[in-house]
């Protein structure tokens, strides 16, 4: 090997004989910080990543996620990500409650339900907000063309989530209540298909199904948002123990969440590719649900106020035992994310 070495007047070869002490002085340094490079990028000296699993879904609300993976924020901060994919956040999340996950990317309506039941769960950070995620997508043979429209009318519907929580306010908001209506359980995976087939009227959805199902309905279908009746935040959650024990990789988790939330602002088109490719999901109808997100790593008052309404909802309608408030703000866990962008946290305590 050759070790080149500039001096004043030209470069110094190390087989060169030559007397200067200068030179020889030149060369040692050289030959040092050469070894001193190969020790750093060697890989045995490399810290072995540490394995974490996180449960998170398809939907668009998991984007920072997606592109937190396929930009390897999260190798970059020591974690091997084991990924364990899901249709939506409430098998997520009980993913995490039956330890077969670290971490679980979910709504806040079954977190809600999951603490009503005792679970010791924090939500760590939110990382999106949208309000109009949620809507009731209907038939217009079924005689709908308007929110009273629906009384009487066979409603899809997924318990313990958001499409649950947003039927009823939806109903509420225009003078119904549900038992006006006939509503049907549903997983989200078959609301298209009974829409289609009029085993329903219509479904309480969120995007993607909201916008296959309007898309083939045509003009026989459709929408009802209502942006001022409910905020859904999507959130990062796991066990208490777990963040408690592990206040590193929590740290590590968010400092990668945020690189893709950078990412994602600055490269929109981008991440819309990465999702269609992680997901198998048309970037069409992605591109089309885009601008219904909010994508930022928070903690955000509209968390803590949507949860105790939907507590309220909850034991007034006697889907849960419960008939107390908890303390939310016991469920949310600061120190991470105040730790590494005190700025994100819009929280009154």
């Amino acid at each position: 090997m050759v070790f080149f070495v500039w001096i004043k007047h030209g470069f110094y070869t190390s087989r060169t004989q030559q007397s200067g002490g200068i030179s020889k002085v030149c060369v040692i340094l050289m030959l040092f910080l050469v070894f001193a490079g190969c020790q750093k990028s060697s890989p045995q000296n490399a810290a072995p990543l540490q394995k974490i699993t996180i449960a998170y879904t398809v939907q668009p609300q998991s984007t920072l996620v997606h592109v937190a993976v396929a930009k390897g924020y999260f190798v970059e901060e020591g974690l091997d990500v084991q990924p364990l994919m899901h249709t939506y956040g409430k098998a997520a999340l009980q993913s995490v409650i039956e330890n077969k996950a670290d971490f679980a990317t979910v709504a806040e309506t079954p977190v809600m339900f999951n603490v009503l039941k005792g679970e010791r769960i924090f939500v760590v950070a939110n990382i999106e907000a949208s309000a109009l995620n949620n809507g009731i997508v209907a038939r217009k043979d079924a005689g709908i063309s308007t929110p009273g429209d629906l009384k009487g009318k066979r409603i899809g519907f997924t318990p313990g989530t958001t499409s649950d929580f947003f039927l009823d306010s939806l109903l509420t908001a225009n003078g119904l209540t549900r038992q006006e209506i006939q509503p049907v359980a549903l997983k989200p995976e078959e609301m298209q298909a009974a829409v289609m087939s009029k085993q329903v009227d219509a479904v309480s959805a969120w995007n993607y199904p909201l916008t296959l199902i309007n898309r083939q309905l045509g003009l026989n279908g459709t929408i009802f948002y209502d942006r001022e009746i409910y905020t859904e935040t999507f959130n990062i959650a796991a066990q208490q123990d777990f963040v408690q024990k592990n206040p590193e990789i929590v740290k590590r988790f968010l400092r990668a969440l945020i690189k893709a939330e950078d990412f994602v602002a600055k490269n929109p088109d981008e991440a819309q590719t990465i999702v269609s490719a992680a997901t198998q999901i048309d970037k069409d109808l992605i591109r089309d649900v885009w601008n219904a997100f909010n994508y930022h790593v928070a903690l955000d008052q509209t968390l803590l106020i949507t949860l105790e309404d939907e507590t309220r909802w909850a034991m007034k309608n006697r889907l849960t035992d419960r008939t107390d408030m908890p303390d939310y703000l016991s469920f949310i866990h600061f120190d991470s994310l105040r730790e590494i962008k005190p700025e994100a946290i819009k929280m009154n305590r």
